[in-house]
């Protein structure tokens, strides 16, 4: 792969600076349906316990991708593990959409996911999801990047070249593939969707990275640690694409409950995760080509805060009720 360019900026100082200042300011903006008496602006967990959930089966769901039949096989040791630690049994939920994976929040059928980026916020104020964990390398570092990608040949060298040209976004909850470019575009240089350039949604970072490989879009805008992964399994080689944009890192996905999980059920679920061994599994073969190797700790508050903020800047908000 050739990469034409790689600016690591990731917005303007302007745009900064508001981020900075919407964290100070960072309250909940949770459904009617949530509290937040703790300030830590998740869902609480109900204090009346009749409405506690404790199935015999948890169903637990990883954010949707191009074929989730594959991350179904790539999970099964650690729902055995999540089985064990928990006494329940696990059913892998494969979602074709971030919608369909929030309803199914909502709607009380998913226990236990795993929610991209850009829509673990959606997840927490309109599902009353309780984010608590995420993946990072052995050192303890995490995340991954935004970048802008375009096949050989297509004629966009720059960022400045997709003037005109189209630009494949994966969903508007979506992190990478929309909100922090649709930011960037603007603040950066200007530009601004469906006037400046054409736009198309593909659903998934699988689809839109699979859409440039076949020329099917100009560019896309997609996470990168997604195409490690799909590099590390042959679906795509280096030649098929160039970057010509890269941002600073973000947090990855998010791994949490739902709100109304009985909280020895809750406290067991994550002691299943910090406890799971990734030697010699099928998660460790797929997420070591991202660079992830543990689960460590997280909070909504302060790992999500530059997250809010691109949301905040791009006019996101959380009408669900």
């Amino acid at each position: 792969m050739h990469t034409l360019s790689l600016p690591r900026t990731l917005l303007s100082t302007a745009v900064v600076s508001a981020f900075a200042l919407a964290t100070l300011h960072a309250h909940a903006d949770l459904s009617s349906r949530y509290s937040d008496h703790d300030g830590d602006l998740v869902a609480d967990v109900p204090t009346d316990e009749s409405q506690w959930q404790d199935p015999d089966t948890l169903v637990f769901a990883y954010t949707p991708v191009e074929d989730p039949a594959v991350y179904a096989g790539v999970w099964s040791d650690f729902l055995e593990h999540l089985s064990t630690v928990t006494g329940k049994e696990v059913q892998f939920f494969p979602v074709q959409s971030n919608a369909a994976q929030l309803e199914a929040l909502r709607a009380g059928r998913l226990h236990v996911a795993g929610f991209n980026t850009g829509s673990t916020p959606v997840a927490v104020n309109c599902g009353g999801f309780r984010p608590f964990t995420m993946m990072a390398a052995e050192d303890g570092s995490f995340g991954y990047e935004m970048e802008i990608i375009t096949y050989p040949g297509s004629g966009i060298e720059s960022v400045e070249d997709l003037q005109g040209r189209q630009l494949a976004f994966t969903a508007e909850t979506s992190n990478s593939g929309f909100r922090a470019p649709s930011a960037l575009l603007r603040s950066e240089y200007g530009m601004e969707a469906d006037e400046d350039f054409e736009t198309a949604f593909s659903g998934s970072h699988d689809n839109s990275i699979l859409g440039v490989v076949n020329k099917d879009y100009e560019a896309a805008a997609i996470a990168n640690s997604v195409v490690h992964r799909m590099l590390a399994r042959d679906v795509v080689g280096e030649e098929d694409y160039e970057v010509i944009y890269t941002s600073d890192t973000f947090p990855t996905t998010a791994y949490g409950t739902a709100h109304n999980l009985a909280p020895d059920l809750a406290e067991s679920i994550q002691n299943a995760f910090f406890s799971y061994d990734w030697e010699g599994t099928a998660l460790e073969a797929e997420f070591a080509n991202s660079g992830e190797a543990q689960f460590i700790p997280i909070t909504y508050e302060d790992n999500w805060a530059v997250i809010r903020a691109i949301a905040n800047a791009t006019g996101a908000t959380y009408d669900c009720d």
